[in-house]
Order: structure tokens, then C-alpha cells, then sequence
């Protein structure tokens, strides 16, 4: 019998536990828990070098929102994990870093922003904390079909959601378009977190041109501070200047999951 590895991170240590202890109640599931992002990330990374990886996670919406002074899940974040990772971050980089495994959030209300962000991040699945065990079995050996599950009262304001963000997504897109090659390069720093000397050292440029095409940026954008100005280029699928994601001077953006240039 093929057997699903699956791993639940929630930082609520008695519902961690007694999810992954009605799970390994399965005789074709084998279950651990983390109570935290980074313990998530260690355990894949562990679990992946011994050749035994996860299938599925099961990661909390809330995670990293624990307020209650109840003691994490194990095993528990080391003192230097002092940044929160919440769960939809979580989901990205588990995306990103290992496709293979799929994610499902687990909600304790129905939240289509949330829900709609999960899924733009990589989620394959948002099911309520407290659906049966049948159900989110379901939800698990469906995921592993390439399935997406959600629940339906929610799919109309997710898909009104997603919808709302591909506007928000094409409108800055065409921003970024109106930018010149040289603009887009800078732009491209500017997301990197690259401040005006370092944009010129970078670019071979004087610190008074860098301003020049800075203020040129945030004009045709039509925002007024650098963090607006990120913050579109992001929507738009433009990546940082060293994140591999092309040489500069060259228009590099991202559509549909696929670089346009």
C-alpha cells in the first residue's frame, strides 16, 4: 500500500497533535507535526535528504498569529526563529522550492481574500479546522490527484477575488510597459531594496541620473515612494535585479507564470 506523508504545521500544539494523532490512525498515512514556518522547512529538508519526503502539508492560515499563550506544536521554533512565517508565506516558498508537495490550508472561518491568496500562492486546497476527518481525507488523497478543493460557499467570492487581483495584476503590467529599458533597470533595483548609490554603482550611472530615472519611475507609475512603487512592480511580476530572473537590460516580466521579454 503506497502510503501519504503527511505534515500538519500549526502553532496550537493540542490541535496539532490531535489532528496528526487522528491521522496516523490511517493505515495508509504516516504523520508529523511543526509548530512553526522555519520547523516546517527544516523537516522537509530533513525528510527530502533521506529520500522520504512529504506528500501533502497541512499548514494553519493562522500560523505565526498565536496570541493565546498556548504552547507551540512540536517541535517547537529554536530562540533565534524570532520572524513570524505565516501560512500563506509558508505555502510560496514550499511552492517554489518543492513543487511536488501540495498544500492545504486548514481555516477557522471562511475568509475568500485569504482563501483566494492561498491559492495564488500555490494551495491546492482551504478546508475548515473543524470538517470531519473523512472530509479532509478526502481533501488530501484529492490534492494528490492534482485536484483543487475549496468549499463552495466560498467559491464565488474567490473567484470574484481572483478575478479582482488579475485586473490589479494587467493594469500594472501596462505601467511597467510605459517604462523605458533603462527605467525597467532601475526599477528592477529598486526592488532588489537597492538604494540610489548602490542603483548607480550597479548601473554605471551618476547618482544624480539614477535620481533622475527614480523620479521618472515613480511618475509613470503614479506613485509617490518607493514602496508603492515596489509594491506595483511585484503585482506586475517584476522580480528583483539579483534574483536571477534575467541580465539587466533586459525586460524581463512575468505572465501566467511564464516570463515575457
Amino acid at each position: 500500500m503506497a502510503r501519504i506523508r503527511v505534515l500538519v504545521v500549526d502553532d496550537h500544539r493540542i490541535f496539532a497533535e490531535s489532528l496528526a494523532a487522528a491521522l496516523a490512525a490511517e493505515p495508509d498515512v504516516d504523520v508529523s507535526a511543526a509548530g512553526s514556518g522555519p520547523a516546517a522547512l527544516r523537516a522537509l529538508e530533513r525528510a527530502a535528504a533521506e529520500g522520504r519526503g512529504y506528500d501533502v502539508l497541512l499548514v494553519d492560515a493562522e500560523l505565526g498569529a498565536l496570541t493565546s499563550g498556548e504552547p507551540p506544536a512540536v517541535p517547537a521554533p529554536r530562540q533565534e526563529e524570532t520572524a513570524a512565517v505565516d501560512g500563506i508565506a509558508l505555502v510560496a516558498g514550499v511552492r517554489a522550492a518543492r513543487p511536488a508537495v501540495r498544500s492545504v490550508v486548514l481555516a477557522e472561518k471562511d475568509d475568500p481574500r485569504a482563501a483566494a491568496r492561498a491559492l495564488q500562492a500555490g494551495a491546492s486546497g482551504w478546508v475548515a479546522k473543524d470538517c470531519s476527518l473523512q472530509r479532509l481525507l478526502s481533501v488530501i488523497r484529492g490534492v494528490l490527484r492534482d485536484e483543487t478543493h475549496l468549499p463552495p460557499a466560498l467559491l464565488t467570492g474567490v473567484l470574484r477575488e481572483l478575478t479582482a487581483a488579475r485586473k490589479h495584476r494587467t493594469e500594472s503590467e501596462r505601467l511597467v510597459e510605459s517604462l523605458t529599458p533603462r527605467e525597467r533597470e532601475v526599477l528592477r533595483c529598486m526592488v532588489a531594496g537597492l538604494g540610489r548609490k548602490a542603483v548607480a554603482e550597479r548601473l554605471f550611472l551618476s547618482p544624480h541620473t539614477v535620481r533622475t530615472h527614480m523620479q521618472n519611475v515613480l511618475g509613470k507609475l503614479g506613485v509617490h515612494s518607493t514602496l508603492a512603487a515596489v509594491a506595483l512592480a511585484r503585482r506586475a511580476g517584476v522580480g528583483p535585479a539579483d534574483a536571477g530572473t534575467g541580465p539587466l537590460g533586459r525586460d524581463v516580466v512575468e505572465r501566467g507564470g511564464q516570463l515575457a521579454q
